[in-house]
């Protein structure tokens, strides 16, 4: 038996009755491009995130990009992120026109660190980009006071993290404005690549629609300098059916998620992931820390186990961001973990047995004995949620 990183044909495979004759539907009317199915799945979105409008764009970096367009970043503004993301945050702002600032990440959570931030932050700060990172939201409520010092926007990206809390707010209305990725991998992924921008600011809102779709609210008429990303309706379909499941889905990876807790807290090499106080955690990824990782790597390979790295590269040492003008505060955090994270699959129709199998590879590359099958069991893991996968 293999364990496979994420099982995207099981997701998929759950929804195919309500998505297929939408499918259907769709193509027989011929709205392709915006159209009833976008318009409701905008409308499910905004309210699931809390927030008032949701627009629809072509994918996740498009979405940051517009957003960040929409709050007013200039060419030449500086506008920090954390150096321990992935590269699209950092794309997003170069296109913008934006100077990125990078600064370092908490040592517990990883999250982009508020102090490194206060330090960052002048008067030529325009945004303050709050990653939310591996299902957890960062701390946008310590962000805001600077970003109001400088004049600055928080805007959150909050691909990671559908469905998190932050003392209560879903992520993606925590700060004035937020872009997401509906990437097939993410923990609500669409078929194909699709992104979106939610806000309470109708303002803000308009701009970014107007951004998405080449500046204009009407044809032929160009308001602003905008590109063209927009949501289409085949996405719009599939995200609207994988949105009635996400909650059961994200329990799923909590699930699992406490399993993996509970099965390795007991070596000390491994450093286990930690949920900041007033976050609920959706584990869009579950990264621990390790010595010697391509060890740990080379053993999970032979046992069949796929895993991942995020990030091995940290931003401020990325060969493609090299020439382009960044500020780099020094990450000290970042460098250490970008040797040392390593991400365990982590998906909702992850079987038992799946979860019992990484465990033990873990556990065997380390040199502990490894649990018993019952020992994952007893803690009710297939009891967690409907419809847990036996086998």
């Amino acid at each position: 038996m293999t364990v496979p990183f994420t099982d995207l044909a099981a997701q998929q495979h759950e929804v195919d009755d309500e998505v297929l004759p939408r499918l259907r539907a769709a193509l027989a009317s011929g709205a392709f491009i915006g159209g009833p199915e976008v318009e409701a799945f905008e409308h499910e979105y905004a309210a699931f995130t809390g927030s008032r409008h949701c627009i629809g764009m072509g994918n996740g970096t498009d979405a940051l990009e517009a957003a960040l367009r929409a709050v007013g970043v200039r060419p030449g503004a500086e506008v920090i992120l954390p150096a321990n993301t992935f590269i699209a945050t950092a794309e997003a702002v170069i296109r913008a026109g934006g100077v990125p600032v990078l600064v370092d990440v908490d040592e517990r959570t990883l999250l982009i660190d508020p102090a490194a931030v206060e330090a960052a932050a002048g008067p030529a700060t325009q945004a303050i980009v709050a990653v939310h990172l591996y299902g957890q939201a960062a701390p946008v409520e310590r962000l805001v006071p600077v970003a109001r010092r400088v004049g600055a926007v928080v805007v959150e990206d909050a691909a990671q993290a559908h469905g998190a809390r932050r003392l209560g707010q879903v992520a993606g209305s925590i700060g004035r404005i937020a872009a997401t990725s509906f990437y097939p991998g993410k923990n609500l992924g669409a078929a194909g690549d699709g992104g979106a921008v939610t806000t309470d600011d109708a303002s803000i809102a308009r701009r970014v629609r107007m951004i998405g779709s080449h500046g204009s609210e009407r044809k032929y008429e160009h308001e602003v300098f905008g590109f063209n990303s927009r949501l289409d309706a085949v996405q719009a379909i599939v995200l609207s059916a994988k949105l009635k499941h996400l909650e059961d889905w994200n329990a799923r990876r909590c699930a699992i998620a406490a399993v993996y807790d509970a099965l390795l807290h007991d070596i000390d090499e491994v450093v286990l992931p930690v949920t900041a106080e007033g976050n609920e955690h959706v584990w869009h990824l579950y990264v621990v820390r390790v010595p010697n990782r391509e060890h740990v790597l080379a053993e999970l390979a032979a046992a069949g186990i796929a895993s991942g790295i995020h990030y091995p590269v940290p931003l401020h040492r990325s060969p493609a961001l090299a020439g382009e003008r960044m500020k780099i505060a020094d990450c000290p955090v970042t460098d250490a973990a970008s040797s040392q994270i390593l991400s365990l699959p982590i998906f909702p129709h992850m079987s038992a047995r799946q979860v019992v199998r990484v465990v033990r590879a873990i556990r065997e590359a380390f040199g502990f004995p490894p649990e018993g099958e019952e020992f994952v069991h007893a803690r009710g893991l297939e009891g967690r949620s409907r419809a847990w996968p036996a086998a």
